[in-house]
């Protein structure tokens, strides 16, 4: 889908976030900025032209089986919620869960695993089970008809199927996803991305992995990242 962007609603979002994204690193650290980020990325999306339109709702899941990226930062909010939140069971469920899925992506290239389907761990019955503190991949994924999700989902390899999305939800999402990561790496923090299946299995396995993030260096050892580049600049 092709989408006319609005510069001037890009800018304003970039130049608020990052602005808030450094104080809040500066003041609270990373997690915690983290934390107060996703309120913010929240209610942009509620507020941006055309949030109406979307197709999302409580019990779609469809895209809970497509590949996610994520980046070190969202990897330890995830187990800060997940401790406090999870019974036993439910934790030794996730860490199965994570190991199998993990190794059947290991692998993949990016492209091959664009064409897999694979549920994510924390999907139970067609809900989030960590939906307050979900990636920024999954909240800027909407769309306004969940038919081109379903066919995305039935037919992996076909890349061509195009969802419909919201246009100013679409750079509303992505403005803010790029303004903080732009603050977090300024601050020196690690901001490749990472599998998530992968990156959950190295952070459960090493209890000294936020530490070495919260320390500014490399999180997970053994588990290459990648750069992204934002997908916003200021200066368009």
């Amino acid at each position: 889908m092709e989408i006319t962007l609005d510069p001037g609603y890009i800018r304003g979002i970039l130049s608020a976030e990052h602005s808030a994204a450094q104080q809040d690193l500066q003041h609270f650290g990373p997690i915690e900025a983290l934390a107060r980020s996703q309120i913010r990325h929240d209610e942009r999306l509620r507020s941006a032209p055309g949030s109406g339109t979307l197709a999302c709702r409580a019990g779609c899941a469809w895209c809970c089986y497509f590949t996610v990226d994520v980046r070190a930062v969202e990897v330890f909010r995830i187990l800060e919620r997940v401790e406090h939140a999870f019974s036993a069971l439910q934790l030794a469920r996730l860490r199965e869960e994570v190991t199998a899925n993990a190794a059947a992506l290991r692998e993949l290239d990016d492209l091959d695993r664009m064409r897999r389907n694979v549920k994510c761990p924390f999907l139970d019955e067609a809900r989030c089970t960590i939906y307050e503190v979900r990636p920024q991949t999954c909240r800027n994924y909407h769309a306004t008809s969940a038919l081109g999700c379903q066919a995305s989902y039935e037919n992996p390899y076909d890349l061509d199927i195009d969802p419909e999305f919201a246009p100013y939800v679409y750079q509303a999402g992505g403005a803010h996803v790029d303004a903080f990561t732009r603050a977090l790496k300024e601050a020196g923090y690690d901001t490749d991305v990472y599998e998530l299946n992968a990156a959950l299995e190295a952070a459960l396995s090493d209890p000294q992995a936020r530490a070495r993030f919260e320390a500014k260096d490399k999180p997970f050892i053994g588990l290459a990242g990648r750069d992204v580049p934002p997908e916003f600049d200021e200066s368009d």
